[in-house]
């Protein structure tokens, strides 16, 4: 099987080298697209990472793939539908990262409530004074978790460790477990009115798509903390730089914006025709990230070393069991075939 790797980088490379060894394996840090699909036409498997788009266009471009393996949980970046049409399956890897996200979700928290970021900033300019760095206990507040899954979940146990009353907003309520860990599920409206945290930890699909609105975000508890890790489309970006401007909100710890793409692709909306709605996002995106009360990452709550490893791992169980015809983590309406 020909089988291409794309945005891989070099150690990543030499790992896939020593465990595929009976295939012929292309490595590219270009991530893939339409405008440069064509130069893989011949290609029956693709691994990719979240910035490739596996849209229709690129997809009629890929003329003999039969496989696409993303090496990530979300998969929003494929269009399931047209894979179907065209009878490539697609895989992705369902967990990796549950305490590697949890344990990024409350580096942002503890920045946000001891004021790190400030502090940080202060003492590079050599002032080491304390007045208006005063900042709050974990112990004793209450953390609403929207979606606990296997990273809320995990989320939920950290927080049980600082002393938290945690609540839950989930679809799939396990009261097994809710007992166990001594946390409560609520809907939505209640957990934003209680909190004085919120972490985002839910798939994104349309169904979440803008979980997080103008019409809801009035509701969050005066001075909240808001944290999103898993993906920026969850959070309407209007909403949240509203938020942040009437101080509904008192920090925000992000590392992940509606837009995302833009800010790393700056230099090339110079070169494309005027995109007015990208710009205005690019630049509500900048509005927020130069916010003094928000502290953001680079989409690297996943970039442990353990979790890059369990990623590959996952990605290359999922071509040999395609290869072999078996249906290991496929998340759409496909039969494994070589033919």
């Amino acid at each position: 099987m020909k089988i291409i790797f794309f945005e891989i980088k070099d150690w990543e490379k030499e790992y896939i080298q020593s465990k595929l060894k009976n295939h012929k394996l292309f490595f590219t840090n270009e991530k893939l697209d339409e405008k440069n699909a064509s130069k893989f036409s011949d290609c029956d498997i693709i691994s990719t990472f979240i910035y490739s788009k596996i849209n229709k266009e690129t997809l009629s471009k890929l003329k003999k793939v039969k496989f696409v393996t993303t090496r990530s949980t979300g998969y929003d970046h494929i269009n399931i539908e047209e894979c179907n049409t065209k009878k490539a399956c697609v895989s992705n890897v369902p967990s990796y990262g549950e305490n590697t996200v949890a344990e990024h979700t409350f580096a942002l928290i503890l920045a946000l409530s001891r004021n790190v970021h400030k502090s940080y900033v202060r003492t590079l300019k050599g002032d080491f004074t304390i007045d208006g760095l005063t900042g709050f206990d974990l112990k004793g507040k209450t953390i609403g978790v929207i979606g606990a899954g296997h990273i809320g979940l995990n989320v939920i146990k950290i927080a049980k460790g600082f002393g938290m009353d945690v609540l839950a907003y989930d679809l799939n309520k396990q009261n097994f477990l809710a007992e166990v860990l001594n946390f409560k599920y609520v809907e939505i409206d209640e957990l934003l009115q209680k909190s004085d945290i919120i972490s985002i930890h839910a798939p994104y699909n349309p169904h979440t798509h803008h979980l997080i609105n103008k019409k809801n975000i009035s509701k969050i508890k005066k001075g909240a903390i808001l944290i999103n890790t898993a993906r920026g489309g969850i959070v309407d970006t209007d909403a949240l730089l509203e938020a942040l401007d009437k101080q509904i909100l008192s920090g925000v710890g992000i590392d992940v914006i509606e837009g995302e793409e833009l800010i790393k692709e700056e230099k090339e909306l110079l070169y494309q025709k005027t995109n007015v709605k990208k710009l205005k996002l690019l630049a509500k995106d900048k509005l927020i990230l130069h916010n003094e009360n928000v502290v953001f990452t680079p989409h690297n709550a996943f970039n442990s070393k353990e979790a890059l490893i369990r990623i590959l791992d996952t990605t290359i169980e999922n071509i040999n069991s395609f290869t072999k015809s078996k249906t290991e983590n496929i998340q759409n309406m496909c039969k494994p075939s070589l033919k």
